[in-house]
């Protein structure tokens, strides 16, 4: 059988566009390596931040907007709540401006957008980020953005409920299946299977990391593979202001990852913290998805230990999923070399979920060549 199209990977991007494919009534086919959501890439852990002033880029803005009203659309639709807005905050310690992909102060670079893009903010000295958020033990030197838009989404349950709706319009999905390669044929696409060819009209490739396997070396080595590991920490039985915490981001020093980022608790034992990493692991399938306890008491001691309060010192768990990264840390959208009907998505540079619906419409319209209802430079 021919499909008009196929979606190459159903993580957060891929199970975007299936949703926003299928309701265009072609036929269209979801293919993935694993059987999502699964936990071998970049789209798993409970939780994601998603907020409105990105610092990561200008253009990013609007995306996040538009993601936030698809995830509205969604809820709508299927009575699933993906998209939870508890507030954020954004701390830094006044002292040495933290930054991140390039920019002097990511704070700055957040409150610039927010005030370009008339996003409903405060700004905090450390003397209020106190009274209102005891759990922080902050600076004196310390400020902050607070964003009431700001909050989390539900990776799992927006995978799943985006490929249950792409299937309920019609839309085919092949789980536990490994595309082995991509090949113009006369028709279109063929797509080499492990059982067999699919020939299909156009492809959006959203593999996450293993984009990697579907370029040439000299371009492949320009996307980093880099491990991260999320924790949840054991809460003590009186923290109580965890269950109505704003989701957090901290940058307590200058580089990148003089960091720490997390979430309310959801269950009211447990705070989902982590922080980031760029190293190089070359490709997901070299990960090392094994925790230390090693590292768990590393980065007790040297994120967490004397900057929030609560805490028992114990895991209850930690994971490993891992980011793709670009050189500059944008996104990279663009059509397979070689090929005017295969558009490649990946890497999202590790800021990619809060994004993805709408980067899953972008994807649709952008390969039918249509007008963008969010323009993206990638």
């Amino acid at each position: 059988m021919k499909y008009d199209l196929a979606v190459i990977g159903l993580g957060a991007v891929g199970s975007a566009a299936l949703y926003q494919l299928s309701k265009r009534g072609v036929s269209v086919l979801g293919i993935d390596q694993f059987d999502p959501p699964h936990q071998y890439g970049s789209s798993h852990g409970e939780t994601r931040i998603t907020r409105l002033a990105v610092g990561e880029g200008r253009d990013y803005v609007a995306l996040a907007m538009r993601s936030h009203q698809i995830w509205e659309e969604i809820f709508a639709k299927s009575g699933k709540q993906i998209y939870h807005p508890t507030g954020g905050i954004l701390l830094d310690s006044g002292v040495h401006a933290w930054g991140k992909h390039g920019t002097k102060s990511f704070l700055d670079q957040t409150i610039s957008y927010a005030r370009d893009f008339n996003i409903k903010h405060e700004l905090a000295d450390s003397k209020t980020i106190k009274a209102r958020f005891p759990q922080f033990l902050v600076e004196k030197t310390s400020k902050a953005y607070l964003e009431k838009s700001a909050g989390y989404l539900l990776p799992e349950l927006a995978i799943a409920t985006q490929l249950e709706l792409a299937k309920e319009n019609g839309a085919k999905i092949l789980p536990n299946t490994k595309v082995k390669s991509i090949q113009k044929s006369p028709n279109g696409i063929s797509l080499d299977l492990e059982e067999g060819k699919i020939e299909v009209g156009k492809v959006i490739l959203s593999a996450g990391g293993w984009i990697k396997d579907f370029l040439p070396k000299e371009v492949s080595d320009n996307f980093k593979i880099c491990r991260q590991v999320l924790h949840w920490l054991e809460l003590e039985k009186e923290a109580g202001q965890w269950k109505d915490s704003p989701v957090f981001m901290w940058g307590y020093g200058s580089q990148p990852e003089d960091f720490l980022y997390g979430f309310p608790s959801l269950d009211g034992e447990t705070v989902k913290m982590a922080s980031e990493s760029f190293v190089d692991s070359e490709h997901p399938d070299l990960l090392n998805r094994t925790v230390t306890e090693e590292e768990q008491r590393d980065f007790w001691e040297n994120k967490v230990k004397g900057r929030v309060l609560g805490f028992s010192g114990k895991f209850r768990k930690s994971e490993v999923c891992f980011y793709t990264v670009t050189q500059d840390a944008r996104f990279k959208v663009d059509f397979l070399e070689g090929f005017d009907n295969v558009l490649m998505a990946s890497a999202c540079s590790g800021h990619g979920f809060k994004h993805s619906a709408a980067l899953g419409e972008h994807l649709v319209q952008k390969l039918f060549g249509e007008d963008l209802t969010v323009s993206l430079e990638c």
